[in-house]
């Protein structure tokens, strides 16, 4: 660059207004980064979710369930080509700070309904012929450092079984085709925990999913599911996973707007501090960028040099991007549990970059085309 040297000058002309001003930006970009990561989490499964795929839960909440009995009827409706079931667990391992989904799971019907979801045939195998066996997502597995073979205590107090612990055997572990992918359910057997609970609420499910044969049919078999148990001790309400997804996600409230306001008074309040650093710097150097203008520096190329400022210091502030990138694998451990793992992809990277770009121009507009219109025997004067 021709002039680097100068600006180059210029920047480290005060190195601790400087570093503090870089730091300013770092603290923005990771922080930014995180909300990022968090409001992916949130949001992946209505963005992973598969397109023919429904699911039918009780009309009045989902902590209601529905009869076993339903299924037969609902492989009965035109277009369903299969259809599994779950229910929530909500069992705590040796610790109740150690949260991760459980379901208790229909082994018959959950490979055909969620085929992304991928265990070995041996393991699958395995995990059918022992009904105190489980599978484990990849994640949950390497979050309590378990391996195949291990015995698994997990205590519960719902259901009516009053802190009863279930001994289980972890015979396989599955992987997500997709790196979105949710890898940290635990997958208990329907038979197993059957056989624990009280006569009142056996064969009792929490929720369906089942797979139409046509992406197009999902309107047309969601209305007919919903009609055939109309006025039903169990009323049915059936969506798109999509749909069930982003439903799921709305009882924490609306994330996507609070993140949103959090990121927008952040990258506020970082344009007020660096617009006030260069506002200071360039009333500071008054009178060496009259000189300039003097020995024959156009308006422009005096704009230019303070633009120039302001970008280096953005783009140095990108280091919180950085940052960000080595301390999510600590983050993701943090929230183990309560969030899937955090992944910062490119799209997030790239939106920090040209946020602090745009802060960048902003704060040094003002300054600089307060520089650019200054007259030389003005300035001289305050010399």
């Amino acid at each position: 660059m021709k002039f680097g040297r100068l600006i180059l000058a210029n920047l480290f002309r005060k190195k601790v207004r400087l570093l503090l001003t870089i730091g300013s930006f770092a603290v923005a970009l990771f922080l930014f980064a995180f909300l990022g990561v968090v409001n992916d989490a949130f949001l992946r499964g209505a963005d992973v979710v598969s397109a023919d795929r429904l699911v039918v839960t009780n009309r009045t909440s989902i902590i209601n369930t529905l009869p076993l009995s339903y299924r037969d009827q609902i492989l009965g409706v035109p277009g369903v080509t299969s259809a599994t079931f779950d229910l929530w667990f909500g069992g705590t391992y040796q610790d109740p700070k150690n949260f991760f989904p459980q379901f208790v799971i229909d082994p018959e019907n959950q490979r055909k309904v969620f085929p992304e979801l991928a265990v070995p045939d041996d393991e699958w195998n395995a995990f059918l012929k022992d009904r105190q066996g489980v599978v484990v997502g990849a994640a949950t597995l390497k979050r309590f450092g378990w391996k195949l073979g291990d015995r698994v205590p997990i205590a519960t107090t719902l259901y009516g079984l009053q802190g009863k612990t279930f001994e289980f055997n972890i015979d396989g572990v599955y992987h997500g085709k997709d790196p979105k992918d949710d890898e940290t359910q635990f997958w208990i057997q329907w038979e197993y925990f059957e056989q624990s609970i009280p006569e009142r609420i056996k064969d009792q499910i929490g929720w369906y999913t089942l797979r139409v044969a046509r992406p197009g049919d999902a309107p047309r078999v969601a209305k007919a599911i919903d009609t055939l148990f109309m006025n039903s001790p169990n009323e049915t309400r059936t969506q798109t996973e999509s749909a069930f997804a982003a439903n799921w996600v709305g009882q924490f409230g609306n994330i996507k707007f609070l993140i949103v306001t959090i990121g927008t008074v952040v990258f506020f309040t970082l344009l007020l501090v660096t617009g006030n650093t260069m506002a200071i710097s360039v009333r500071e150097r008054t009178p060496e960028l009259a000189v300039l203008k003097a020995i024959g520096f156009s308006d422009r190329a005096v704009l230019g040099f303070i633009l120039a400022e302001s970008l280096a210091i953005a783009s140095a502030g990108c280091v919180g991007l950085v940052l960000a990138m080595g301390a999510l694998p600590a983050l993701s451990g943090a929230m183990a549990g309560m969030l899937p793992p955090l992944l910062i992809g490119p799209q997030t990277i790239a939106y920090g970059v040209l946020a602090a770009l745009a802060v960048g121009v902003a704060s040094a507009l003002l300054p600089g085309i307060g520089a650019m219109r200054l007259r030389v025997v003005d300035a001289l004067r305050r010399v």
